[in-house]
């Protein structure tokens, strides 16, 4: 009698690549994806700008987590699926200091532009954030005065670990990307007239053979029960 047992099928296993900002809420996401359907998947985070070089550069990915404007250029340049965007978290930035320093007041915006034009020393990242704060110091005409004093963190360099060193004494960065750091101080979010949201999210490339299988494990992310570990982790459902 011929053997008829089912032959298991060989597990499927996802690469993906993201940006910092989303290393620890993916983590989440991905470990419950991973106990419901079996699947394996690595998310490898970087800099998002060596995020997106690597893209362009042909590198093999499953999925591309982002943030939403770094996407859209991706698809345009044809190396993300046209129409496979998916919009994931929402992310705030919040201001750091080494920890036992005084906490600047972040109330307004006067207030910020103050802490800012007293801080020795500042950073940002070279993402989303960091572009639209240097367009915030242009807008209140300090640029020119601030320049000597700002730190520019390089890509896949956390600012929180340069405002943990000492180097640093005024860190803007995603709130995710704060939390749990030792050795800072979250001062608190910037206030609703100057916050910066980004909107992170999912592409896929056009050459992955694993395209259903991605689009099941976006679906996962933005179920109803995934908001509460995006939360967790600094961030709001898109």
């Amino acid at each position: 009698m011929p053997n008829t047992t089912p032959i298991s099928p060989v597990p499927t296993r996802l690469k993906g690549i993201s940006s910092m900002a989303t290393r620890q809420v993916l983590a989440e996401l991905v470990a419950g994806f991973e106990a419901a359907s079996g699947v394996s998947v690595t998310i490898e985070s970087v800099g998002g700008v060596d995020a997106a070089k690597r893209v362009q550069a042909g590198e093999a990915f499953d999925v591309v987590i982002l943030g939403s404007d770094a996407i859209e250029k991706l698809i345009a340049g044809g190396h993300l699926q046209p129409g496979s965007r998916v919009d994931l978290v929402r992310s705030g930035v919040a201001v750091a200091v080494r920890k036992g320093a005084r906490l600047p007041d972040l109330t307004t915006e006067d207030a910020v532009r103050s802490a800012v034009l007293g801080a020795r020393s500042i950073s940002y990242s070279t993402g989303p954030s960091g572009v639209a704060l240097a367009k915030l110091f242009e807008r209140w005409g300090i640029a020119e005065q601030i320049q000597s004093r700002i730190v520019q963190a390089p890509p896949g360099v956390p600012v929180a670990s340069l405002v943990a060193s000492g180097e640093v004494e005024l860190g803007f960065q995603q709130l995710s990307e704060l939390l749990g750091v030792a050795g800072i101080a979250i001062a608190g979010p910037l206030p609703p007239a100057i916050q910066i949201i980004t909107t992170f999210s999912a592409g896929i490339p056009v050459k992955t053979e694993q395209a259903d299988t991605v689009r099941a494990m976006l679906a996962h992310m933005n179920a109803p029960q995934a908001a509460e570990a995006k939360r967790r982790q600094g961030m709001e459902p898109a």
